[in-house]
């Protein structure tokens, strides 16, 4: 069982930045990906970010480029989501989750989810 519970959400202004965190624990093996999901009400769940654990490889959604960085601490067993230049359209709760795959974007792949954290970005 793999557990990740996400932090670091709250209420901020358009522009502002936050960062979230998602801790990993449990049985997890050498290779796998952590992503970032987010859901707005009334919306759909949409793919935001992932990172390959063991190559560092990244990807992000376009929504989301140049503004965010996704980046993690092995040591820490920790991913993190650095979010700047916020927009009240990234007002979501945003998942962790993770797969022992390849990176993608599709939520359908990925095998463990958080419980959210809230991010509401005022205009």
């Amino acid at each position: 069982q793999v557990q990740l519970v996400e932090s670091g959400g709250g209420l901020v202004q358009a522009g502002g930045s936050l960062r979230l965190s998602c801790a990993a624990s449990g049985r997890m093996f050498r290779t796998y990906v952590l992503g970032w999901f987010r859901q707005a009400p009334g919306k759909e769940r949409e793919f935001v970010a992932a990172i390959a654990w063991s190559s560092d490889s990244t990807t992000y959604a376009d929504s989301v480029k140049g503004r965010f960085t996704i980046s993690r601490d092995n040591a820490k067993n920790t991913m993190y989501l650095q979010m700047d230049s916020l927009k009240p359209e990234d007002t979501a709760v945003y998942y962790c989750a993770l797969n022992w795959g390849s990176i993608a974007t599709r939520g359908g792949l990925y095998d463990y989810w958080g419980r959210g954290t809230q991010v509401t970005v005022s205009s």
